[in-house]
């Protein structure tokens, strides 16, 4: 099959970093997320990957999608009819990993990352892929129209790269139209933040984040009544978690823990009820 050349906008280019790491991962012989759809969606594109080789960060992806894949799936144990909506989908195949046949999936991202998403996957009777920004104040009325709840919304490597009052206009428009949802995220402290230059992934592309939050207990100060429900850095993750990873990924866990790394600490994977 012939290659092809991703056109996506510059903060969509970052999809491709997940990607690429569920890829490699699936190569090693004990894998963290087996994503064998991964590796497919990679090796179609034409697109220079080798500068993400052995990459330190990849890990921390890994890591990150391990612990939404838990609370996507501890979610449906408890409602199995439930409906999930990813925001900022990218090319993530959550639904390939953790669906449990019943519930009703939305994933949202811009209409680039969309188009190309649809080369590779299709809407169903329960899965449907929205081509708006999470900004726009129309898709809310559409999910909410076409599924019922209870909602878990999920935002993996999205609302950083969002200006602050674009971040805040969000969890106005999220809590306002999925009172009472739970919305997992990542939040960027101070640490990672200040040195995205430096940052071995980032750096290699153009995008960069442009809100960080040094406390996601904060966030009640924009949503008076929301509730962090979990809050872990990459090296503190639930025992659960922890006991699926590798062996040579929980050495690897408990290294990086040991140094108290600013930027590893400040960086946060939550849950957090809205109001």
């Amino acid at each position: 099959m012939a290659k092809y050349e991703p056109h996506l906008g510059t903060v969509q280019e970052t999809l491709l970093i997940p990607l690429y790491a569920r890829a490699v991962d699936h190569r090693e012989q004990q894998s963290v997320l087996g994503d064998e759809r991964a590796e497919e969606i990679a090796s179609s594109l034409d697109y220079d990957f080798t500068r993400f080789d052995g990459l330190p960060s990849l890990s921390g992806v890994l890591l990150r999608s391990l612990l939404f894949d838990h609370w996507v799936r501890d979610f449906l144990a408890k409602a199995p009819d439930a409906t999930v909506v990813e925001i900022g989908a990218g090319l993530n195949t959550r639904y390939e990993r953790v669906d449990n046949g019943r519930s009703r999936w939305f994933e949202l991202d811009l209409p680039d990352v969309i188009e190309l998403r649809r080369r590779h996957f299709s809407d169903s009777s329960r899965r449907t892929m929205l081509g708006v920004s999470v900004t726009d104040r129309a898709w809310p009325v559409d999910v909410v129209s076409h599924s019922q709840g209870p909602y878990l919304l999920v935002a993996e490597a999205v609302l950083p790269f969002l200006d602050e009052p674009e971040a805040r206009g969000v969890f106005d428009l999220l809590a306002e139209h999925f009172p009472g949802a739970l919305l997992a995220l990542d939040t960027a402290g101070p640490g990672f933040f200040d040195n995205q230059d430096e940052h071995d992934a980032l750096s290699k592309v153009q995008a960069r984040m442009n809100w960080y939050c040094p406390d996601p207990a904060d966030l009640a100060d924009w949503l008076p009544g929301l509730k962090v429900m979990a809050s872990h850095a990459v090296t503190d993750l639930p025992t659960p978690v922890m006991n699926q990873l590798p062996q040579r990924y929980q050495e690897l866990v408990a290294a990086i823990s040991a140094q108290h790394l600013p930027q590893v600490d400040g960086y946060r994977l939550n849950l957090v009820r809205l109001p």
